[in-house]
């Protein structure tokens, strides 16, 4: 029987319509998203299902990133894969290595017939999920950066003009000595400690996480991101977190929910926590640029993608991957790309979103909004900048996550910390270059 799926309140239907529930050809999508932006996943859906009566598009929700990324592992092994598996970017390798488990999108895209033209995408962002001839492996869907978010009423009732320079991590010290001076009780907060303060911190500064191009360039990739800067950087937010200024919540977005209450005067996050600020913040705030040290040769260069990208599962009819290009191609779509880019703060895939967005003046009704973009297309990214392609690398985060904390806690130094995760996460790496030879 075929399932219907609950519509988007925001679309005012409870249930599809009657002519795409009894559509014949069914489109499994396995997701990682709840709350608003599940509820724009939704929409997303139920907009295609209602724009054709050949394919219904049936979403469900499978868990965070790690959980969605092990659950569509798991069906494949019992031959129950999705069409399409929402992975995220740290997930690419894994799924590059999954030979049989995938089919490329290039592939499903000539063989649907349906419309997609490779360069209509924004370089840095297609970049990360194509293979080294330039062939597009997965469709990047919710590509996110880095930004800084600022509570501008707590900066005023700290005594601090909320129309400073806050361009450099200087800037942004000097403002957390004036709130810890005022009893602010959250200075700064953030959210993907490993993402914010390692991953992109080493591509905007230009430095090297890992060897081998950050691994683009062989699966013989070693960690390097025990260098001067990222040694720099950890310690000082761990003097931070010991005199208070910075407030740890835990390894994924948690600190969201301290900023959005307006506990917290600065907060590291993706440009996609725009969603949900926006929809609950009582307070006036900011999107600024990510800070970098002043000092560092080349900052700020680029800043690296997040996000998830959506794969194609192997095993499945000819007819329903017709289905499946249909579906990735509206999800590309202009219209649709740049709804999705305005409601949520996420990168617009294409150009022409971009473009749009602008001409539709919604950068000028929302400041900030377009920082995330400038940040990543304002420099040619370098062998350091065009992101990290890493096996195991969920399971990598999990150590450097580990050991910040023992730098959060007064427990161990920077570089202590820092040295251990490399030394544990290169054997991973080999671990992962042994099994993949």
């Amino acid at each position: 029987m075929k399932r219907k799926i609950l519509g988007a309140a925001l679309l005012g239907a409870t249930l599809l319509s009657p002519l795409a529930a009894k559509a014949e050809t069914e489109i499994q999508f396995w997701h990682a998203f709840t709350g608003r932006l599940g509820e724009l996943v939704a929409e997303q859906v139920e907009t295609f299902n209602a724009s054709q009566d050949d394919y219904t598009v049936v979403a469900s929700h499978k868990g965070n990133y790690s959980e969605t990324l092990n659950a569509g592992i798991a069906a494949f092994r019992a031959g129950e894969q999705p069409h399409i598996l929402m992975v995220f970017e740290v997930g690419t390798a894994t799924m590059m290595a999954a030979k049989g488990a995938i089919k490329p999108v290039y592939e499903v895209m000539a063989e649907s017939g349906a419309t997609f033209d490779p360069d209509a995408y924004i370089g840095s962002v297609k970049g990360y999920y194509t293979s080294p001839e330039g062939e597009m492996l997965s469709l990047p869907f919710n590509s996110s950066t880095p930004v800084l978010y600022v509570n501008r009423d707590a900066l005023s009732g700290a005594g601090i003009d909320p129309d400073s320079d806050f361009s450099t991590w200087q800037q942004v010290g000097a403002a957390l000595d004036a709130l810890k001076a005022a009893g602010h009780a959250c200075p700064l907060t953030t959210a993907w400690q490993s993402w914010v303060h390692l991953e992109n911190l080493s591509a905007y500064h230009n430095v090297p996480f890992a060897t081998k191009d950050n691994g683009f360039a062989g699966l013989d990739t070693e960690l390097v991101f025990n260098g001067p800067v990222q040694v720099k950087h950890i310690q000082t937010m761990g003097d931070w977190a010991q005199e208070g200024k910075f407030i740890y919540a835990g390894r994924r977005n948690e600190g969201g929910a301290n900023f959005r209450a307006g506990e917290c005067a600065f907060f590291t996050e993706s440009s996609a926590g725009y969603a949900g600020v926006k929809a609950e913040a009582k307070f006036d705030f900011e999107i600024r640029p990510l800070p970098y040290w002043e000092g560092v040769e080349g900052a700020p260069q680029n800043t690296i993608i997040g996000g998830a990208s959506l794969w194609v599962m192997a095993g499945h009819e000819a007819e329903e991957y017709k289905g499946v290009g249909e579906f990735l191609s509206f999800l590309s779509s202009t219209d649709i790309q740049a709804k999705w880019h305005q409601d949520t703060g996420y990168l617009p895939i294409t150009i022409a979103a971009g473009e749009k967005t602008r001409a539709d003046g919604f950068y000028d009704a929302n400041p900030g909004t377009d920082i995330a973009v400038i940040q990543m297309t304002a420099k040619q990214p370098t062998a350091n900048s065009k992101g990290l392609r890493l096996g195991s690398f969920d399971q990598i985060r999990g150590i450097i996550d580990e050991e910040l904390e023992g730098v959060w806690a007064g427990d161990k130094s920077a570089q202590e910390a820092l040295d251990s995760a490399v030394e544990r996460g290169n054997q991973l790496l080999r671990r992962f270059e042994q099994a993949n030879r």
